[in-house]
């Protein structure tokens, strides 16, 4: 099958060499020049775990390709998904222009009957007005030609995206035309032969289905956060407390893992733009409120830890910094916890020495060239010299360091565990102060010496 794919981002490369994959002859589609003559190079833009082998093998074959040239993409596509960005606006809702102008660029040059599906993550009504962007193209064009509108809202975890995309859990398609969906099977049909994947509904029902889902994983990751705030007060572990509820079968295991608050290209813009969405429809959606709330603290709690233990002073303190991606295996720092942590830091005084496996050059974009910032080779160059580590990603790398060199090359021995990938005893028997994320009056907290 003949698709196009506008955007080379997170989604649409992802998608686009999956569907390469298995056959398709896939055309991807980006307005900048750059990125897309270093994709034809081999580039990859961004860090997911597989992505790379597949993007050159499919390329290689032919049948993955990158161009700036909308038209002669649109003009051989059966399929054209829509898989640009939608940042959060100032108000917090999603930003729709570069959909809508993809939207308008098909209008503009669609001659055959065609599937248009919404793959970005969008606002529930937003098929509606992609179909009217596209018919206004049209008829400015004086012509009639057929095409459907589907939503297919994207799934896709970052550091497992590639398996998602070739094994997913669910394949949600949003249309009313029997049509485009026979399109859509026949186009995930190689994704679908092990038992029955895909979920029927109306467009407006898969827009919303994108943000309930990440509402609600976002809903999770901040309810154990406030849990784990509880525990620390009354001298409960929240490790314990999870394992707790989590062989609970109706609540599981899955996202209930305390730390220093999400981040990413997706919770914190999705939660607040389904936010938005109920409020211009006159609700108060309550539980996104406090959702957010909690999670704007979270990423604050391990800068009022390092002030508890440093007497409010931090002035002077190198403080070492394990993880600045918002997850593992991934590059992404957008909304990263490491971001917050690190301004505050400097605001009081401090110096830090970071380091993380992925996404240090993204870390230099980022933050720029600072004289209170190291970007560090490896992780035991960045606790040389350190007052305090402080873990931010749970990278596998750092959960079983060498405690004793550790403590040689650090000049004060204490951790900050955001993730609690630790064992407080472990680390207090090899003599370090150990802080976590809700972990109760059950650990010794050594004062300053």
């Amino acid at each position: 099958m003949h698709v196009t794919i506008f955007g080379t981002g997170y989604v649409g490369l992802v998608t686009g060499t999956c569907l390469a994959e298995v056959g398709n002859q896939i055309q991807c589609v980006d307005i900048d020049a750059g990125k897309v003559a270093g994709l034809n190079r081999g580039v990859i833009p961004i860090y997911e775990p597989g992505l790379e082998e597949l993007v050159h093998a499919n390329h290689k074959a032919g049948r993955l390709q990158f161009t700036t040239d909308a038209a002669a993409a649109i003009a051989r596509a059966e399929i054209i998904f829509i898989a640009v960005g939608t940042p959060p606006g100032e108000d917090g809702s999603a930003d729709l222009s570069h959909v809508l102008a993809v939207a308008r660029t098909i209008g503009r040059h669609i001659a055959s009957p065609s599937v248009v599906v919404n793959k970005s993550t969008v606002p529930v009504g937003t098929a509606d007005r992609v179909r009217a962007a596209i018919a206004a193209e049209l008829a400015v064009r004086g012509v009639q030609v057929a095409f459907d509108v589907v939503s297919n809202p994207e799934f896709l975890k970052e550091g497992d995206a590639v398996k998602d995309c070739m094994r997913p859990d669910r394949i949600v398609i949003g249309s009313d035309s029997a049509q485009a969906i026979e399109r859509m099977k026949a186009l995930y049909a190689p994704f679908n032969r092990n038992h029955e994947r895909i979920v029927l509904m109306d467009v407006r029902s898969a827009e919303l289905t994108k943000y309930a889902a990440n509402a609600m994983l976002a809903t999770k990751i901040s309810f154990m956060n406030e849990m784990a705030n509880i525990a620390e007060r009354v001298g409960a572990d929240i490790e314990q407390v999870r394992h707790g509820i989590g062989s609970d079968p109706r609540i599981g295991y899955s996202f209930i893992y305390p730390g220093a608050g999400y981040g990413g290209s997706c919770f914190p813009k999705d939660v607040q733009a389904l936010d938005r969405t109920a409020r211009q429809h006159g609700y108060a959606p309550r539980i996104l409120e406090a959702v957010e709330a909690v999670n704007r603290a979270q990423k604050e709690r391990l800068f009022a830890l390092l002030l508890q233990h440093f007497g409010g002073d931090l002035r002077d303190k190198t403080i070492a910094v394990w993880g600045l991606a918002f997850k593992p295996n991934t590059d992404d720092m957008r909304e990263a916890p490491s971001r917050v942590l690190l301004a505050q830091l400097w605001g009081a005084g401090a110096r830090v020495r970071a380091f993380d496996p992925e996404a240090m050059k993204e870390a230099a974009q980022v933050f720029g060239e600072r004289n209170d910032l190291v970007l560090c080779a490896e992780p035991m160059a960045a606790v040389e010299g350190a007052d305090a580590l402080v873990v931010l990603t749970e990278w596998k790398m750092f959960w079983s360091p060498d405690l004793g060199r550790m403590r040689e090359l650090m000049r004060s021995s204490v951790v900050f565990d955001g993730r609690n990938i630790y064992d407080p005893r472990a680390l207090e028997a090899a003599g370090f102060a150990y802080y976590g994320i809700g972990r109760g009056r059950s650990v010794a907290r050594p004062e300053v010496v």
